[in-house]
């Protein structure tokens, strides 16, 4: 008997999350993060950490494991997305970190390979192929070196532990980085093509609901940050965290519910169309949780808040085809256009096209940066994603509008005449290995490690 999750493919990939084994933080615990016998920032009883822990944490055997769990799901795995989660895996012990990205590449190709470029070569063409390989890290553990080692990696994104954009705030709850390296982390984490995640914590210590409105209001509106997604995690008082000892005595008192789901709303109608939200709140066990909202179901109380209001997120997540085919929030009409967004981030132009539909629902997507100035001016491909529930790489697109029918060589052909427009000398895709394949022999891209180039 199959028992199919629907939701688990429904944005066109099968995310695996692989857990990192504990380990302290080499800068010390945040005021909010619990220092238990669990990776850094979750809990012992956490249902990642439960799963990871029964098998050792060890790379493999977690992809293993997941790959099984999707297939009696029903689920195909041939585009699968990792996520190495648990800690700031940049500041493990290097060759720690090469074997552990190696035994997850090992673990979808079915078979041990001799070293990682052995194992990437092999995962081009496996039947699980990684399409995109996502890695946590602090804004302060994101330099020249690091970005170098993970795009050896195969990495295509980075989500970065910002929390929130003030200083102070940051001396409070002894984050020990600043908003300086967040703005550094940014820049060059988009300049070498990576898509880019904040996590961000409203009601911290030393912040209140106006101060978080407009701290958040900034993530936008200043070019220097603009991420490509976020994540907002709401502050939760969690047993084995320091700043349970200051709730007990009084110290600190989290937002009440009413007052957080007031500001998440504000919060999603700031959100611009080229940025995804990719969770609101984090799933802990009830036995850890000391005070702070226990509503895991947050999301669908905002949603539902929203159109009560008659008002609308734009994220991307609650406008792509899968979520709004699933909810039935309207009808679906399969005529799209394409639209194009410009916005300055980080320095350079950056270029957001998506196929929509009248209402706009979104089909699929390219996100594009220029980089450089004169004949050393080159475009990035940091993004081609076409929504939809995963398909079969054999497998053909049937619906007018899904996977596999030609937008994603649509939206790349626009791509190819921008950078022309622009005067670009050549086009660079962060791709995910598993996709190298399709954009040689698809798109005409030849492999210049670490990208797929093409000139114009």
């Amino acid at each position: 008997m199959v028992i199919r999750k629907p939701t688990r493919t429904i944005s066109g990939v099968s995310p695996i999350a692989v857990m990192l084994p504990p380990r302290a933080c080499r800068k010390g615990a945040c005021l909010y993060c619990p220092s238990l016998n669990a990776p850094q920032s979750y809990t012992p009883e956490s249902p990642a950490v439960l799963r990871a822990s029964k098998l050792n944490y060890d790379a493999f055997e977690q992809v293993k494991a997941r790959i099984n769990a999707f297939k009696i799901m029903g689920h195909p795995t041939d585009k699968v997305e990792l996520i190495i989660m648990g800690g700031t895996f940049l500041d493990y012990p290097v060759d720690f970190q090469y074997k552990f990205v190696k035994d997850c590449y090992d673990a979808l190709n079915g078979k041990k390979s001799k070293d990682l470029a052995h194992a990437k070569k092999i995962n081009e063409k496996a039947k699980n192929r990684c399409v995109a390989l996502c890695i946590e890290t602090r804004p302060d553990v994101c330099g020249d070196e690091e970005i170098k080692r993970i795009l050896e990696f195969g990495a295509t994104r980075v989500e970065l532990g910002v929390q929130v954009l003030d200083d102070k705030i940051y001396g409070l709850i002894k984050r020990r980085h600043s908003v300086q390296d967040v703005v550094d982390a940014t820049k060059k984490l988009k300049n070498n093509g990576f898509k880019v995640g904040f996590h961000l914590m409203p009601g911290l210590p030393g912040s209140s609901l106006k101060k978080d409105l407009k701290l958040f209001q900034k993530v936008f509106s200043d070019e220097d940050f603009r991420p490509d997604q976020i994540k907002i995690y709401p502050t939760q008082v969690l047993k084995g965290a320091k700043l349970e000892k200051i709730y007990y005595r009084g110290g600190y008192e989290p937002y009440k519910e009413e007052e957080l789901i007031q500001l998440l709303l504000n919060l999603k109608l700031m959100v611009p169309k080229y940025c995804r939200i990719m969770r609101i709140m984090r799933e802990i066990p009830p036995a850890f949780l000391v005070a702070g909202t226990k509503r895991i179901d947050l999301r669908k109380v905002l949603l539902e808040e929203l159109e009560r209001r008659k008002k609308k997120c734009n994220c991307i997540r609650c406008r792509e085809i899968g979520f709004v085919r699933r909810d039935s929030r309207k009808d679906i009409d399969n005529r799209i256009k394409l639209k194009r967004i410009d916005y300055k981030a980080s320095g350079s132009k950056e270029i957001f096209l998506e196929f929509v539909n009248k209402n706009d629902v979104l089909f699929g997507l390219c996100r594009l940066r220029i980089v450089g100035s004169g004949k050393s001016k080159f475009m990035f491909v940091r993004e081609l994603h076409v929504y939809g529930k995963e398909l079969k790489l054999s497998e053909k697109g049937k619906e007018k509008h899904s996977q596999h029918i030609g937008l994603g060589k649509k939206l790349m052909k626009e791509a190819e005449k921008i950078a022309k427009k622009e005067k670009c000398s050549e086009i660079k895709v962060i791709s995910g290995i598993g996709v190298r394949e399709y954009y040689s022999s698809k798109l005409g891209y030849k492999l210049v490690e670490p990208y797929m180039v093409k000139k114009i």
